[in-house]
């Protein structure tokens, strides 16, 4: 799937990862975009969108940085795996930038 924000970029198909292509910066740093990362970012959209850009802008620094990231939903378990690749959650991209979101997915402590 390939989305709006990085729309401009040179795409590499991975036949590891059929519905995720690989963006490339013109300079050669390259990333991933797992789906439910993505979820996260326009779920960030819609809460800050003020802040979105700075987000995005976050996102490419991050890449410039460190020249292969895949960010995905959790390092843990993500849907793409490549060594060479560093992993990066929605957390270390809003963090430096104050933006901090509430993890409201874990069970209640209702009954405990």
């Amino acid at each position: 799937m390939k989305y709006d924000e990085w729309s401009k970029l040179d795409t590499v198909k991975d036949d590891n990862n059929p519905f995720t292509p690989m963006y490339v910066y013109p300079s050669g740093e390259m990333f991933f975009v797992e789906p439910a990362f993505y979820t996260q970012l326009t779920y960030l959209k819609q809460i800050y969108p003020d802040r979105y850009r700075s987000i995005i802008d976050e996102m490419e620094r991050l890449v410039k940085k460190s020249k292969k990231v895949i960010f995905t939903h959790d390092y843990e378990f993500p849907l793409i795996k490549r060594d060479d690749f560093i992993y990066l959650e929605i957390t270390d991209v809003t963090d430096p930038l104050q933006i901090y979101v509430e993890d409201k997915s874990r069970g209640s402590d209702y009954g405990d």
